[in-house]
């Protein structure tokens, strides 16, 4: 009886350790990946929380409506 349960127990082993071996390997490049990815962001300097003033400009009433028109337009071919 030993001898009939013995394999699939081993089997069963065998496939329990694979798994974890390839969750390890896994966890350790993630981490890998990560240390990296860290080690890139410490290269790139700081931002500037503010940035240029920004430009605008006024529109025509022709040019507003042309505008409009184009989005609405827009809007509706993606309704489709």
């Amino acid at each position: 009886m030993f001898q009939l349960v013995g394999l699939p127990v081993l089997a069963l082993v065998t496939a329990i350790c694979l798994v974890g071996l390839g969750r390890l390997r896994r966890r350790h490049r993630f981490e890998a990946a990560a240390r990296r990815h860290r080690d890139m962001l410490r290269a790139v300097p700081d931002q500037r929380r503010s940035g240029p003033a920004t430009d605008s400009v006024e529109l025509t009433p022709e040019e507003h409506a042309a505008f409009a028109g184009l989005v609405r337009r827009f809007s509706d071919s993606r309704r489709r």
